[in-house]
């Protein structure tokens, strides 16, 4: 068997994503991440290698992402997918580090996840909507996402539904209409990530610092709570909810004092489209179960 070439770049696929398309390449000694649009990349359109790189270019400097390094758009005629190489970024996945450590160190992870989040809600946009190209422009939301009631309706029918009694759907039908009015108060909108959860994020496990927010494919302009929702989702430790709150509000000088409940509204669009594809992934098995649990109490605090 021929050896492997020192210069011949070596890849394997990377823990915490559920895609499949993104790669660790090793190539003479220094790494960098490969993420190939094959199949669900290339399900979000020719332009998506180009918007996750202006993305990722957008907010380098002023949040802990990777550096671009090469962007190459999909050879229809060659058969071959777009693929994006951006740098490799230190620090252990947060999902990790918070099942270990002790609770001053969730809390000082929390108050710098707090400060990540304020910067990202201040980065203003001027209208709702999904990035088409590398130039960030905006195209409305699909006409499902109008609120929550008209969301669920889109996706009841859903396999993840299939098996709910009638009552836990009249429940949740209850929840949609009562969380939607408040998200309506909200005044503006921003850049989210929309995926800001632990096995997105990298932190050193010694100093709490943030070292890296990873996989942009769900970005979009919408509202500033979001985030706040994803991370929050399922991470209910009090010491950590408060940190990541208490910097939260103290930076965010339009954050309502209901912040957390409105985030809470706001992920129900997440936890929706999770739960519709429950079967896929143990994440959407868990929003399905969460989902059901607030459908049965009505309570946006509910857990599972």
């Amino acid at each position: 068997m021929a050896a492997v070439s020192a210069t011949e770049p070596r890849m394997a696929p990377l823990d915490g994503g559920f895609s499949g398309e993104t790669f660790l390449a090793e190539m003479a000694g220094e790494r960098s991440v490969v993420r190939l649009y094959a199949e669900r990349g290339a399900r979000r359109g020719p332009g998506a290698v180009d918007v996750d790189a202006a993305v990722l270019r957008l907010v380098r400097g002023l949040l802990p992402v990777p550096e671009v390094l090469e962007v190459r758009r999909a050879d229809v005629a060659a058969g071959t997918p777009a693929l994006l190489v951006t740098s490799f970024l230190p620090g252990e996945r947060l999902d990790t580090v918070l099942a270990t450590a002790p609770d001053h160190q969730v809390r000082a992870i929390g108050r710098n996840l707090g400060e990540l989040l304020a910067r990202l809600a201040q980065m203003p946009t001027l209208r709702p909507g999904v990035f088409v190209d590398g130039d960030l422009r905006i195209a409305p939301l699909p006409a499902a996402a109008g609120g929550l009631p008209e969301w669920l309706e889109a996706h009841v029918d859903k396999p993840g539904f299939q098996d709910w009694s009638p009552r836990d759907l009249a429940g949740l039908g209850a929840v949609m209409e009562t969380a939607q009015p408040p998200l309506d108060q909200i005044g503006r909108c921003c850049l989210v990530h929309s995926d800001f959860n632990p096995k997105n994020l990298l932190v050193d496990p010694d100093s709490g610092a943030v070292t890296g927010l990873l996989d942009w494919e769900f970005a979009h302009s919408g509202m500033p709570v979001t985030d706040l929702g994803n991370l929050l989702r399922f991470e209910r430790a009090p010491g950590f909810v408060e940190a990541v709150l208490d910097v939260y509000v103290d930076r965010v000088a339009d954050a309502p004092p209901e912040v957390l409940h409105l985030a809470r509204a706001a992920d129900l669009f997440a936890l929706v489209e999770l739960a519709a594809r429950r079967s896929e992934n143990p994440v959407a098995e868990r929003a399905h179960g969460l989902l059901l649990a607030i459908a049965r109490s009505g309570d946006l605090q509910a857990t599972i």
